[in-house]
């Protein structure tokens, strides 16, 4: 029985970046990072949840040693925007400090989280530290941010699939799709 909590169905999502123009496209970024990264040891940060199918497949093409860590974040809820409130649900294990840092993140959309992850991950002192996104909405900027290794720029559909969701579904498509807003 519905209860009402729950959300109506919106439709399938439409395929906006399909799974093998994904697949290159972190092929090429894994290249662009083992050349930058060449002989130095990394923390790889996957921040959660929407980044794990991403951060996946772009450490298994890594060639250098790393230590993974997983740093959880919420500015969505199951809402289709961001409420600009950032929670940090689960923390890192590994210090930072003198360490080579690259967040790999799902979206940047309005780059409040990315921006609010990079100040306090300065704060532990890193070596230095960069920004990996599967996609980043320019359009939808609130806050200056600097992406190092960009995935795809896309518009202001809201996409799910490729390890990101809408109210918990979608994280399994294995392309980025759009669904339509509810009316």
């Amino acid at each position: 029985m519905p209860t009402s909590d729950d959300k109506p169905f919106i439709g399938t999502p439409k395929e906006l970046i399909p799974e093998a123009k994904l697949q290159s496209r972190v092929t090429e970024l894994a290249n662009e990072i083992n050349h930058d990264y060449q002989g130095k040891e990394i923390v790889a940060i996957c921040v959660l949840k929407g980044s794990f199918v991403f951060f996946s497949d772009i450490i298994r093409q890594l060639d250098m040693p790393m230590v993974c860590e997983f740093l959880g974040v919420s500015s969505y809820g199951n809402k289709m925007v961001s409420s600009g409130e950032v929670k940090v649900t689960l923390d890192l294990n590994e210090p930072l400090e003198n360490k080579h840092v690259i967040i790999f993140e799902d979206i940047v959309d309005s780059g409040l989280t990315i921006s609010y992850i990079l100040n306090a991950l300065r704060a532990r002192r890193p070596a230095s530290i960069r920004t990996c996104t599967a996609l980043f909405k320019p359009d939808s900027l609130k806050t200056n941010v600097e992406i190092d290794y960009l995935g795809f720029k896309i518009g202001n559909e809201f996409v799910v699939g490729y390890g990101i969701d809408y109210a918990g579904k979608f994280r399994g498509l294995p392309f980025v799709g759009y669904i339509e807003h509810e009316h």
